[in-house]
């Protein structure tokens, strides 16, 4: 019984009708007597056009038709008869290369040439035989045990390692299945403890006869690393507690290549920089390999046997943690224009200054057809605890359904946690100015404090298919301190992504609240609760749907919303959505409970910013239709 590594015999049949072209070809000579003085006989004959058929089961005659010659060569220029001959006698040989990446290493194949039609047709033919299973793995791996000098080290879960190996016993053995798992495996191990691990060998046996292949794979850890001091290059304005009081590395740590990737993160976000590169110094182990190599090179030129030098002994090596940073310059402004189909035209002017005082300066002008705004912000580097504090101030006129405030607010915030749980306290004092169309102006005060989670898991923030987040508030003004009346606030959103097919996406989303005060007058518009809008009810416009008075439409003490979409890709960038949205906002909880509906379908694009989403959607208790537009989900 014979063996052979990544290679197998297969059977191969080749038929071509060669008489038949020869006759083809004396024939196209007798029609050439012509005189030869006639411009277009000097021409370049034109290029041999042909067809190609494959036949074979599966998906295998995907894998053929993309990557045989026959496919890759038709239409080229210089295509002849001759070169077509070529092509067809190198097939067979080709195919069953092809095949054996899918686990195929018997097959028969089949290759001829049908000339009955205007072009030639070549057809392949492929019985792909049994397929070739795993019947052994061996997983070797060197180097993760401690030795003596290391007793101290944590083991590292070997085991684990091997049941995460992809490539189960008596599954179909195929090529790239095969190179990935290798890959996957090396990967495993680099990105924590033993980033200089290696495959030292690997070898896939394949029994054709018994359609059996053996697997062995032999990795070395290489030395186990840890971080080291922390080094930082490029700072020229900023402080280093900048950078230094986002690092959560200690020397001493584990390597760890997501901790580079987490702290090169949070260092991006901050806007202090245009680059940031955070990497471990590894040139303290490559000197130690050099020098190896060289007492080895050594040995050899004075005869004696080589030594090797062991490279999991001694104490783990701790790799300097380097940080090199381009700062951004100082100061930016900026300015764009917009269009909402909820707050109608948009110009904004920006202006940020990243060392004032010691902190980031972000300032904003937005003038909107239904809402103006100024705001003012200073942010503080982060401390060493993780929290990140801000103050500011900002006015805000809207004219929303006929009801028109303007609000003064002065506030401080402090956010901690990270992308997937983020939480802030917020405490503000806010001066309000309303009126209602018909009703007399009315003015109120208060220094409220609010507490909000948000939760997320998803496969991606930018474009989610999978995974849910929700955000929880809870506040109030509780002390009749700078407060016209007190009141107690709970709000909370969520929205749940699940794929649906190959190609579809389901997106349910809701949103509630409920106010607690005496009386609701004096209690901020801001802090009463609409429906209705883009991200909210579609179908309806900005916040119309909530409590009428007079001639105007304001905040209730209750909102509950909900909404049910379906998205079909029909292109990876492209797709197509039917939605059903229901809600409303009353001052009391059985009004907030009976619904107004909105239905519709949209379109959606996968813009480099986020997906771009333009809706038409019906608002069934308004019998009209409406346009939305917006860009992701505001969250």
């Amino acid at each position: 019984m014979g063996q052979l590594t990544l290679a197998a015999a297969g059977s191969v049949i080749l038929l071509f009708p060669i008489a038949h072209a020869a006759a083809q070809e004396g024939a196209q000579e007798s029609t050439q007597d012509a005189p030869a003085d006639n411009a277009a006989t000097e021409a370049a004959p034109a290029p041999l056009q042909y067809d190609v058929k494959v036949n074979a089961p599966g998906d295998l005659d995907e894998l053929l038709e993309k990557n045989l010659d026959l496919e890759r060569f038709r239409g080229n220029p210089r295509m002849d008869r001759e070169q077509l001959q070529r092509l067809v006698r190198d097939t067979p040989e080709q195919a069953k290369n092809l095949v054996a990446t899918a686990g195929y290493y018997t097959p028969v194949v089949t290759v001829r040439v049908d000339t009955t039609g205007a072009k030639p047709l070549v057809i392949v033919d492929l019985e792909p035989g049994e397929p070739v299973t795993i019947d052994k793995v061996e997983l070797e791996l060197r180097g993760f045990d401690p030795t003596p000098p290391l007793a101290a080290s944590e083991p590292y879960d070997t085991e684990a390692l091997k049941r995460s190996w992809s490539l189960k016993t008596g599954s179909v053995f195929r090529q790239a299945d095969w190179e990935s798992a290798k890959r996957a495996l090396l990967r495993e191990v680099v990105q924590t403890r033993y980033p200089r691990a290696q495959l030292v060998d690997t070898q896939a046996v394949v029994d054709p006869e018994t359609h059996k292949v053996s697997l062995l794979v032999v990795l070395d850890s290489g030395p186990e690393l840890r971080f080291g001091e922390l080094r930082i290059e490029g700072l020229k304005r900023y402080d280093e507690s900048i950078i230094r009081n986002l690092d959560k590395i200690h020397p001493g740590d584990y390597y760890s290549e997501s901790a580079l990737q987490s702290l090169q993160a949070r260092l991006q976000d901050t806007g202090y920089f245009a680059s940031v590169e955070v990497s471990a110094d590894m040139s303290s182990i490559l000197n130690e390999q050099i020098e190896a190599g060289q007492e080895s090179q050594a040995a050899e030129a004075e005869g004696a046997a080589p030594v090797a030098k062991p490279v999991n002994r001694g104490p783990a090596p701790q790799l300097p943690l380097v940080v090199r940073v381009t700062e951004n310059k100082q100061q930016n402004v900026s300015a764009g224009l917009g269009f909402s189909t909820n707050t109608g035209n948009r110009a904004q002017l920006n202006y940020d200054n990243l060392n004032v005082w010691g902190t980031r300066f972000k300032s904003a002008l937005t003038m909107e057809t239904k809402k103006q705004a100024a705001h003012a912000n200073f942010y503080f580097p982060t401390t060493e605890r993780g929290y990140n504090d801000s103050a500011g101030a900002s006015f805000e006129r809207s004219d929303i359904s006929n009801e028109i405030t303007a609000v003064t607010t002065i506030s401080a915030k402090r956010n901690w946690g990270g992308t997937n749980l983020e939480r802030s306290l917020t405490f503000e004092f806010l001066s309000e100015d309303k009126t209602v169309v018909g009703l007399e102006q009315t003015r109120s005060k208060s220094l409220p404090l609010t507490y909000a989670i948000t939760k997320r898991s998803l496969d991606s923030l930018l474009f989610p298919t999978k995974g849910y987040v929700i955000n929880a508030q809870v506040g109030g003004a509780l002390l009749p301190v700078l407060t016209d009346e007190r009141f107690v606030r709970v709000a909370g959103k969520a929205v749940y992504y699940r794929p649906l097919g190959e190609k579809g996406e389901v997106i349910v989303r809701g949103e509630m609240g409920a106010l607690g005060s005496k009386e609701k007058r004096g209690v901020p518009a801001v802090y009463l609760f609409r429906a209705g809008g883009d991200q909210s009810v579609r179908g309806y416009g900005y916040q119309e749907l909530g409590v009428k008075e007079g001639d105007a439409t304001i905040g209730g003490r209750y909102m509950l919303t909900g909404s049910a979409e379906y998205q079909y890709w029909f292109k990876p960038k492209w797709a197509i959505a039917a939605f059903y949205d229901a809600g409303n906002a009353a001052d009391t909880v059985k009004a907030a409970m009976t619904p107004k509906s909105g239905y519709g379908l949209g379109g959606r694009y996968k813009s480099p910013v986020g997906p771009i989403n333009v809706d038409v959607a019906y608002g069934h208790a308004v019998h009209k239709y409406r346009l939305h537009f917006s860009l992701g989900f505001t969250f």
